[in-house]
């Protein structure tokens, strides 16, 4: 094999659908005014007190100029079109464009933590109410982790390489650390890398639900009248996670492809940390995650010291929140008293394997903008106390340094590391 270029890797553009918009424009415009976006499930029906989510609102797959009733009806996997929507958004946000000398060297790396699992259960109806013959022969597709990467190419003409890095909720990370290394080593000028999921259905929202990772909305509890309270990372009444769905897709770039087509840097990977527990397939480990975290900074040749910003993976579970903030002290030790920590989710709920990818556009754009989102809905915890979450309103601040953490299902570990430019 050739040796590796070595070459630098920038962000130029992004894109992103979530329960606070159907764009990264609506998303962030919402995110910095300090809203949620958390209602009861309009998209099903459940028997469950796990029945707050967050649904991208005003979303219709026939609502693109690429899509209509032929193509909705086909591609029922919603992340197939989801997936379609972001990446273009994506593209013009970067404002690059398809030729012969770009399209060839640009790839797609989309991740997901359940696919298309909805197109599955639309399958399974159709065989329990008319036999095997209505079971779609778009099935197969749908149910192809790689698809919407291969229809986003279908749509915007790019020939590079396209598969799904799977890695459940830490998905959105591997697509961009796997996105930076091909870049930098010289298979691609050019990576669109992220996640999308789309899991407000019946058999996810209860699954989860008797998993206990899920919040369970009493009577008593502050988001029975208010859905918008129902995330509440780090915060003293904690109850597990709102599942949320939503995409995000991040436009890498080689530096001189940059200059080479008179793009824009907007930030820099300078760092990855990928891990795994080998422990338990929902617990976290304390020792492979703190491991992660060190691995991403020292990819960067920077040390601890060096961290303006810490974008946590905070889901709002009473364990995994814990678990955490121990392996941050571990990291940090007494300087993480002074690190901004903040968990998107708060906002935006959980939306599995695209978390990651959404989190890391707003923490770039925060960077840019001079900000960092806040953990709304907080309440403090006495075992977090001295810790600085962000609670409750944006901040207006200059930082260079960021970490995103994320963390998933069969103990994967993936942490990315941006600095401004």
């Amino acid at each position: 094999m050739k040796a590796p270029k070595n070459r630098r890797v920038f962000v130029i553009g992004y894109g992103a659908a979530t329960p606070l918009g159907k764009t990264f424009a609506k998303t962030w415009e919402r995110a910095v005014r300090g809203e949620s976006g958390f209602r009861k499930v309009t998209r099903c029906q459940v028997d469950s007190l796990c029945n707050v989510v967050g649904e991208i609102p005003d979303w219709d797959p026939r609502g693109y100029d690429f899509s209509d009733e032929k193509e909705v009806y086909n591609w029922n996997a919603s992340f197939v079109i989801l997936t379609m929507a972001v990446v273009k958004e994506a593209m013009e946000n970067a404002g690059l464009l398809m030729d012969k000398d770009t399209a060839p060297r640009t790839a797609c790396l989309i991740g997901s933590a359940i696919n298309g699992t909805d197109s599955f259960r639309i399958a399974m109806n159709n065989v329990r109410d008319g036999g095997g013959l209505k079971v779609s022969p778009y099935l197969l597709p749908n149910l192809c982790a790689n698809l919407p990467s291969g229809k986003a190419g279908m749509l915007m003409g790019f020939t590079g390489p396209v598969f799904s890095p799977q890695g459940a909720c830490a998905s959105g990370n591997h697509a961009i650390g796997i996105g930076s290394r091909m870049i930098r080593d010289g298979d691609c000028d050019f990576v669109l890398a992220g996640g999308v999921d789309m899991p407000i259905i019946p058999e996810i929202i209860h699954g989860f639900a008797n998993m206990n990772a899920t919040i369970k909305i009493n009577a008593h509890d502050r988001a029975h009248d208010d859905p918008l309270q129902a995330s509440r990372p780090f915060s003293l009444d904690r109850k597990g996670f709102v599942v949320s769905e939503g995409g995000g897709v991040i436009v890498l770039a080689a530096e001189e492809a940059i200059a080479a087509h008179g793009l824009q840097a907007r930030a820099e990977v300078i760092g990855v940390g990928w891990t795994s527990d080998a422990h338990h397939f929902t617990r976290p480990k304390k020792e492979t995650i703190v491991r992660a975290i060190r691995e991403t900074i020292d990819d960067a040749q920077l040390t601890p010291d060096d961290v303006h910003y810490i974008n946590a993976h905070g889901t709002s579970t009473s364990r995994g929140d814990e678990t955490e903030v121990d392996c941050l002290k571990e990291v940090f030790g007494d300087r993480l008293k002074r690190i901004p920590i903040s968990s998107n989710k708060s906002q935006i709920g959980h939306t599995l394997g695209a978390a990651a990818a959404i989190e890391d556009t707003l923490t770039i754009e925060g960077m840019r903008q001079g900000l960092i989102l806040p953990t709304i809905n907080h309440i403090p915890d006495p075992q977090f106390e001295g810790l600085d979450f962000v609670p409750n309103q944006a901040r207006k601040t200059h930082h260079e340094i960021a970490l995103v953490n994320a963390f998933g299902f069969g103990g994967t570990n993936c942490c990315i590391l941006f600095r401004g430019v």
